[in-house]
């Protein structure tokens, strides 16, 4: 069975209950909740928390809370991996016959249904792939980046690349933090990383992608929710692999 494995522990210091924040009228853990449900690839949405009030949201949206996570994968020291792995092996105590496995991350508004359906195809068009997880292309070649020195003063980060053309330079990506598809059997294999020769990135567009860590970046998130529900109801549909 496919199973979405959403974290969502009861703590956070930046924002406090971040995941149970309003965010544009609605708790934000109910948007990754939604999205997974519309997307039709899950047997079962699961959440993993530690507090009981999220577990009670969680049901609310429609997701199911088969069980708490111990304190011990409750700290803001805990590994993401650690708490999937967890997951899976508590599924599994419950008859769960865990296969596909989504982590989707609780605060991902801008996140959309059909982007974890193509995922899912990536993952499942090939044996040889473990892992799919959302990514994106940097808006600034980061082989040109800055750094200030011990004096004050500014050199470049690489001295060979600074002056080349930006169109010359190595395309770069990183991580979107949103989902990370796998095999259950590769999540629980610590010997395979999600970020391995056997792992594929899902490109999406810088307008989907949105890190929400700081009171800032909620804000930002909230702003460019918005400007989207507002494109959509017009009708314009950006191209997601933009």
């Amino acid at each position: 069975m496919n199973v979405a494995i959403i974290p969502a522990r009861g703590g956070s210091k930046r924002i406090p209950q971040k995941n149970i924040k309003d965010f544009c009228g609605k708790p934000m853990l109910s948007y990754a909740i939604e999205t997974a449900l519309i997307s039709g690839c899950f047997d079962e949405v699961v959440v993993s928390t530690d507090c009981p009030v999220t577990a009670t949201l969680a049901e609310k949206c429609g997701a199911v809370v088969p069980f708490m996570r111990p304190a011990s994968l409750s700290d803001d020291h805990t590994g993401t991996t650690d708490v999937i792995r967890h997951a899976i092996k508590q599924l599994r105590l419950l008859d769960y016959d865990v296969e596909l496995v989504c982590c989707l991350y609780a605060t991902t508004p801008l996140l959309q249904g059909k982007t974890l359906k193509r995922g899912l195809k990536l993952l499942t068009s090939d044996d040889s792939v473990d892992f799919v997880f959302s990514a994106c292309h940097f808006s600034f070649p980061i082989q040109r980046a800055l750094i200030e020195n011990e004096f004050g003063g500014i050199e470049p980060f690489d001295p060979k690349s600074i002056g080349q053309r930006s169109q010359d330079l190595t395309p770069t990506y990183h991580d979107a933090g949103q989902f990370y598809w796998g095999r259950a059997e590769a999540f629980l294999d610590p010997t395979r990383s999600v970020f391995g020769s056997n792992g594929r990135m899902l490109l999406l567009p810088t307008h989907r992608v949105q890190d929400i860590d700081t009171i800032e970046d909620w804000y930002r998130a909230e702003i460019l929710y918005q400007l989207l529900k507002v494109e959509e109801s017009k009708g314009n549909h950006h191209n997601e692999t933009a």
